[in-house]
């Protein structure tokens, strides 16, 4: 009997750290992985002439979900000090003493060395982008202690998928690549920006550096524009690969959505603001959507 219940003790401890290691590679909120994919399926389909070979395809995929993982175990350690004054992280589990920092390292190196082990079966200039990626998710954290705006490298993290699927489906990165990269950039600061918004006050009191903060009462205005740029270099793009009215159709989509951002966020509330950050699978959806709708016609 007694054996039975140490078992049963046991197993539930088991269970408990799956579950906090889950929530601290925020495997409960897949929002971050599709902004991270979106992205590169797009480079992905341009590259393969709306058809990307299968393999490649399902690599970069795994890739994002297990760097994405990485990532956020990695931004945890870095935020550990801050996480727990602020209202919206005071309960992740590196902070809930629910998972150790050593345990945190351990994952984070067996996540990386995972999505590493996938890049190592594709050609040699998408490893070599590969390390630029793992660099851009380490250093990221710490961006928010002196840049102004953040979310503008954390674009440049979250887009870097672009020049990799060119780079493994091509052998090289074509200019085009490099604006669909800022248009990520841009688009980056503008959800990210929605999304520090419901932090600014937390940031405020202890030192944390964001767009929110950086463009102040004009935030609204900033986030239009952002939008705004990020669909005129993907309309650019578009121009330059010469898609025809399927593709932009998904954009009109993709600007919908914006506009109803705004409008979302008009009164600065912190629960609007959150939605319109998690709407922004949608304008990754719609552009997605175009370019398939585009490649079938």
């Amino acid at each position: 009997m007694k054996a039975k219940i140490n078992s049963k003790m046991k197993l539930s401890a088991i269970i408990q750290k799956v579950d906090a290691y889950e929530r601290l590679m925020r495997l409960d909120k897949p929002i971050g992985i599709l902004l991270l994919l979106w992205p590169t399926l797009w480079a992905l389909l341009i590259a393969g002439q709306g058809k990307p070979d299968w393999i490649i395809t399902l690599i970069f995929v795994t890739g994002t979900v297990l760097m994405r993982s990485a990532g956020c175990v990695m931004n945890d350690i870095a935020d550990s000090q801050y996480d727990g004054l602020v209202t919206r992280t005071q309960h992740r589990p590196l902070v809930a003493n629910e998972v150790s920092k050593k345990e945190a390292y351990i994952l984070a190196i067996v996540l990386s060395l995972m999505a590493f082990g996938l890049v190592c079966t594709l050609n040699i200039l998408t490893i070599k982008l590969s390390l630029v990626a793992l660099l851009l998710a380490t250093s990221y954290p710490f961006t928010k202690r002196f840049f102004a705006i953040p979310q503008a490298y954390l674009g440049i993290a979250f887009g870097w998928g672009i020049p990799m699927a060119f780079a493994a489906i091509l052998g090289y990165v074509p200019a085009v690549a490099w604006v669909l990269l800022l248009a990520n950039i841009a688009w980056a600061i503008a959800y990210d920006t929605e999304y520090a918004m419901v932090d600014r006050d937390d940031d405020l009191k202890i030192g944390i550096k964001s767009s929110a903060i950086t463009f102040g009462r004009h935030d609204l205005v900033a986030i239009m524009i952002f939008y705004g740029v990020t669909l005129l270099l993907l309309v650019f793009a578009g121009k330059w690969l010469a898609m025809h009215y399927a593709y932009y159709i998904g954009l009109m989509l993709a600007a919908g959505v914006a506009i109803y951002h705004c409008y979302l966020i008009r009164k600065r509330e912190k629960d609007n603001c959150f939605k319109a950050f998690l709407g922004n699978n949608w304008i990754g959806f719609s552009v997605f959507s175009g370019l398939v709708a585009q490649y079938l016609s």
